[in-house]
């Protein structure tokens, strides 16, 4: 016995040792990239039943915008809060309560007596966007830990293409669901939906939050770590976090003006279709939702592939080149194109969509575990903010002003912004030779080289995303 547990036998097992290891790793992640497909498709059926009933129950269209509206507010709050609760608890805790937090809100909406179902449906908004947002962030800034920093990008895209395929479900299955079986089972599939998540959860072992704060602070990464970990701070940490690294911060805000586009083909979606066929206007919005989605699905197993054979993630310059194709295109889909044209072009921007998410997510999961949980937290709420006020100035606009020209200008913004973003990455690059030696010139060289560098190697200086793109 002591033969094979001597240095020899370890030598001799390392490698196998460690392939073991990795397939257990992912095949555990599999699963929960299972769970999160499974309540993120009641996510999405929950957000169209709900409208529709919400608008059913009261009769009034200002109804939904206010339910959106603290829907929206809720995830925004959540993403200020969540990187203090990531210091506290760990991970799993918060993913688990997140799903069992949806689940029993679910239950009270459909328990409730009709004198009830007003206040009901607002505590459903509130819980509903506050722990989707607490499950989201709790699972990308998790994933190094689970799976590993050089398995990030898959671990990224897999949990993706997930969701991809959970949104087409909900939003199809939606209108069939209600008007075959009710709101009422259309509300305990939902709540099913989200059980089977938090048991798929509570039967995993899931590292990440405050069981990762000790591993990073290891690290020595120094006073800005410690200071993470400490409650009170976490606002201050997670704003000098992107102070102290400008390109960073700039990424973070490019995600929220995203965003604000993002809600643009959303609400113009709609009108858009009623204008090409008024008597079935669904048909088009599904057809273009189904095609994008597709156009994500196929960009996420590209993406596995070329990061399984090169062992190179995507980059923060795949982000800023993403999000000015993904951009160009949603514009182009509402330029009155044949429909086989536009098609191509949902393609398209689902394709650069998917693409943007791997590169924005690889990237700030090389930031250190105890800032990680404070910056995916804020980008939620720079996300939800762009969102939320983006809902608020395209639903005014589409009252004067076409389809086209609204989508044409709020992702327009967006271009912009990527355009900055991406000569801001350019100066950096060519500043490199004159930069200071060290480790942050080593990081800034990793992090900004997407063809020459792997990001998140410890090896080669990157592991502290807030100085990969200090200049």
């Amino acid at each position: 016995m002591g033969s094979a547990d001597g240095p020899t036998a370890d030598e001799g097992d390392g490698g196998s040792r460690k392939t073991r290891d990795t397939e257990v790793s992912e095949r555990r992640f599999r699963f929960l990239v299972a769970g999160y497909a499974v309540s993120s498709y009641g996510t999405f059926l929950n957000m169209v039943a709900l409208n529709l009933f919400v608008y059913e129950t009261t009769g009034r269209a200002l109804a939904m915008g206010l339910f959106m509206a603290v829907r929206l507010a809720s995830g925004f709050v959540a993403g200020l809060v969540v990187g203090g609760l990531l210091a506290r608890f760990s991970a799993k805790s918060i993913m688990l309560w997140a799903n069992v937090g949806q689940g029993a809100v679910m239950l009270v909406l459909i328990l409730a007596p009709g004198s009830l179902v007003t206040g009901a449906l607002m505590a459903v908004s509130v819980v509903i966007g506050a722990c989707g947002t607490l499950f989201m962030v709790a699972l990308r800034s998790s994933i190094p830990e689970m799976v590993g920093e050089d398995r990030r990008a898959w671990a990224n895209s897999l949990s993706i293409t997930g969701r991809s395929m959970a949104m087409v479900a909900g939003f199809a299955s939606a209108g069939v669901v209600v008007s075959l079986v009710g709101y009422t089972a259309a509300f305990l599939l939902d709540m099913a939906t989200f059980v089977i998540c938090a048991v798929t959860v509570a039967l995993l072992p899931i590292a990440g939050g405050k069981g990762a704060g000790s591993e990073a602070g290891s690290s020595g990464t120094g006073k800005g770590e410690k200071e993470a970990k400490s409650g009170p701070r976490w606002r201050p940490v997670a704003f000098l976090a992107l102070a102290a690294a400008p390109g960073l911060g700039l990424m973070v805000a490019l995600r929220g003006v995203d965003a604000f586009g993002s809600s643009s083909h959303n609400a113009a979606l709609p009108i858009y279709s009623t204008s090409l066929d008024a008597s079935n206007p669904a048909v088009f919005v599904s057809a273009f939702w189904c095609v994008w989605a597709l156009g994500n699905i196929g960009a996420q197993q590209v993406i596995q592939r070329y990061t399984q054979r090169t062992g190179k993630t995507v980059g923060a310059l795949g982000f800023g080149y993403g999000t000015v194709v993904m951009s160009a295109a949603f514009i182009a889909a509402f330029a009155g194109f044949p429909l086989a044209v536009t098609a191509v072009i949902a393609l398209i921007a689902g394709a650069a969509d998917g693409l943007t998410e791997v590169a924005y997510t690889s990237h700030l999961q090389t930031l250190p575990a105890t800032l990680r949980g404070h910056t995916f937290g804020l980008s939620a709420t720079f996300e939800n903010l762009g969102f939320g006020v983006g809902m608020i100035l395209v639903a005014a606009a589409l009252d004067r002003f076409s389809p086209l020209a609204v989508v044409g200008w709020s992702h327009g913004a967006a271009i912009v912004v990527a355009v900055v973003f991406l000569l801001r990455v350019a100066a950096l690059r060519r500043a490199e030779p004159a930069g200071p030696t060290g480790r942050a010139g080593d990081a800034g060289r990793a992090g900004l080289r997407k063809e020459e560098a792997v990001e998140g190697r410890s090896d080669r200086g990157d592991r502290d995303g807030a100085e990969v793109s200090r200049g």
